[in-house]
């Protein structure tokens, strides 16, 4: 079988702890160039993984014979790095949020279809085990109808994740970032959530805040480090999405499905990460494997399914469609802080 020849844009932590060392893994895979606007580690990475290094993204592309592109870069270079590797004919992986506004997104879906190219993006919590058991929960109807809804994902924030291991992070960086824990750890679980319970989000209330984490010199950071949002799909369904970066005691990666039967948890138990309670004081427990978490990274998922998409001419199932509905719902909590209002999810 012929391998699919890689490229990686980006040589930061999300890069090196994820998408180089699963690809790397993947028999299927040569990886062929990595490129960062730090020379230096750049080289690094691509002397550990037998790869050539660039700091210029379209030099790598003119130079190097290659199938496909991961872009694993700032949030703002998302778009234009994509859309300029898809207009060169590559398959695009791109990191979330896949764009900074839904017109850049909605520019590279049609880059992608114009051009006969797979455009996938990083959503990862859809692809872990105990989110494909509960899906396979909810599907099954022993629970009945859902009601209600909580998805959390909180962690001390990503200045001891990121490679720059300081407060100089772009996270950190409106201009870079756009967004903070809303587009870092808030739009997954707006991907989660829809793919779970089935249906679209259509409004959202929400309070975007920066509480706590500061810069150098004392000031407050220019983007959110928590968001506490309520959601409402098109049937009715409502439910809390909660990013923070301010828990300092560990990780909440959960997300509790309340439903007309019982109760679905995810991500509360250490032995079973799916448990279902039955309103007649029944339980159901499943160890299935474990939720990622930047202390314990398990294989995404994320790299393995985009090159079988390519090898097997299937378009993605997180595809560009779907990373922009994620994307519209964070927008949407965007503006119903600025607005101090509801606002409707675009569709």
């Amino acid at each position: 079988m012929k391998k699919v020849r890689v490229g990686i844009f980006g040589a930061g932590s999300i890069a090196q702890k994820r998408h180089i060392r699963e690809t790397a893994e993947n028999p299927n895979v040569e990886l062929v160039a990595v490129c960062d606007i730090v020379k230096e580690r750049a080289e690094q990475v691509a002397k550990q993984y037998g790869m050539k290094a660039y700091e210029d993204y379209k030099e790598l592309l003119a130079k190097e014979n290659i199938d496909a592109v991961i872009v694993c870069t700032p949030n703002y270079l998302h778009a234009p790095m994509s859309i300029y590797s898809l207009k060169a004919g590559k398959h695009v992986l791109c990191e979330k949020p896949m764009a900074i506004s839904s017109l850049e997104a909605e520019e590279m879906i049609r880059t992608a279809k114009e051009n006969g190219k797979f455009l996938m993006i990083g959503h990862n919590q859809r692809l872990m085990k105990p989110h494909v058991k509960a899906k396979e929960i909810l599907e099954s109807g022993k629970l009945g109808k859902i009601l209600t809804f909580r998805t959390t994902f909180g962690h001390g924030g990503p200045e001891s994740w990121s490679v720059a291991q300081s407060l100089k992070t772009w996270f950190f960086k409106k201009e870079e970032a756009f967004v903070g824990a809303m587009g870092d750890l808030g739009v997954h679980k707006a991907d989660l959530i829809r793919w779970l319970i089935g249906e679209e989000i259509s409004e959202v209330a929400a309070f975007v805040s920066t509480l706590d984490k500061k810069y150098d010199n004392g000031q407050l950071i220019n983007v959110d480090d928590n968001a506490t949002c309520i959601l409402k799909t098109k049937s009715g369904i409502i439910g809390s999405l909660i990013a923070s970066w301010t828990y300092k005691g560990g990780e909440d990666n959960g997300t509790i499905i309340y439903c007309e039967k019982g109760v679905l948890k995810i991500g509360y138990d250490p032995e079973f990460q799916v448990i279902v309670n039955y309103k007649d004081d029944t339980r159901d427990c499943y160890n299935v494997g474990g939720i990622s978490t930047n202390l314990k990274q398990l294989n995404s998922g994320v790299s393995d399914l985009f090159i079988d998409c390519i090898l097997n001419g299937r378009e993605p199932e997180i595809s560009g469609d779907e990373g922009l509905k994620a994307l519209n719902i964070i927008l949407a909590c965007l503006e119903s802080q600025e607005k101090s209002t509801v606002a409707k999810v675009k569709q």
